[in-house]
């Protein structure tokens, strides 16, 4: 089986808690036994999660030779100018390693997400903006690292898209069995 789940703030992608954590885990959603994440989103990231109690899916979602392209929103701190948009598209030298090139958009009128608890903190002399992120790899904290490279920091992050495969209006905490064409939408 294949499971999409919007997953929350503040939640790990993994079914066991970390020793001291504050965070909670996929434990906490009903979620069938056997199943396992497929990739990980942060605890403080958000959006589409993809699980599966099939062998092999998780090498041929996450291997980059099969390049998924997963689109992330990104509320980021003050507006971004088209040279820093387009220095994040051509990739960026994060110290460690180089991002791969992506597609990146400027998300105007922002979107509509639903709220998170807590919110984001909110400065009224600072303005914020949307960004779509799509990468085909996914490397630890890869999106909040490129856009702090080019000094705009992530405030909130969410992935909206695997393959084609959209998280649509899923709620935060909900769960869903993907169907024969909705797998199709992931895998292509």
């Amino acid at each position: 089986m294949l499971l999409a789940l919007h997953k929350p703030y503040g939640v790990l992608s993994q079914f066991t808690p970390e020793p001291g954590s504050r965070w909670g885990t996929l434990a906490d959603f009903g979620l069938p036994p056997g199943v396992y994440a497929l990739g990980r989103l942060d605890a403080d990231s958000e959006g589409l999660l993809l699980l599966s109690d099939e062998p092999g899916l998780n090498s041929r979602l996450l291997d980059p030779e099969h390049a998924h392209p997963r689109e992330y929103w990104a509320q980021v701190e003050r507006l971004p100018a088209e040279a820093d948009l387009a220095r994040l598209a051509r990739g960026i030298d994060l110290g460690d390693y180089r991002t791969q090139p992506c597609r990146v958009t400027r998300l105007e009128p922002a979107p509509v997400v639903p709220p998170r608890d807590p919110p984001i903190r909110a400065r009224k002399s600072v303005p914020d903006c949307w960004l779509s992120l799509e990468l085909t790899e996914g490397k630890n904290r890869q999106v909040r690292r490129m856009t702090a490279a080019i000094g705009h920091p992530t405030l909130r992050l969410l992935r909206v898209r695997i393959g084609a495969y959209e998280l649509g209006r899923l709620a935060p905490g909900k769960w869903q069995e993907l169907s024969a064409p909705e797998r199709r939408l992931v895998f292509g």
